[in-house]
């Protein structure tokens, strides 16, 4: 539980941004099939995925460490 409380922002960026990968490639994509990132579905939702929980985890705070006495 304490693992779902810690990352619930990253892993919803992920889901957001595989979801807006996916309609990328859906609706604007690549007529030739030679672009690398979204001439297919999968590689266009992975990477979208990955932007979206790198985007998302900046805005989670983190905890600051008490200095050692």
């Amino acid at each position: 539980m304490n693992l779902i409380k810690k990352y619930w922002l990253p892993a919803a960026g992920a889901v957001v941004g595989g979801l807006t990968g996916y309609l990328y490639y859906k609706y604007v994509g690549c007529v030739t099939g030679t672009c690398a990132i979204t001439s297919k579905p999968v590689n266009s939702t992975l990477y979208f995925a990955v932007l979206g929980a790198m985007l998302f985890s900046m805005f989670q705070r983190t905890e600051k460490k008490k200095p050692v006495e």
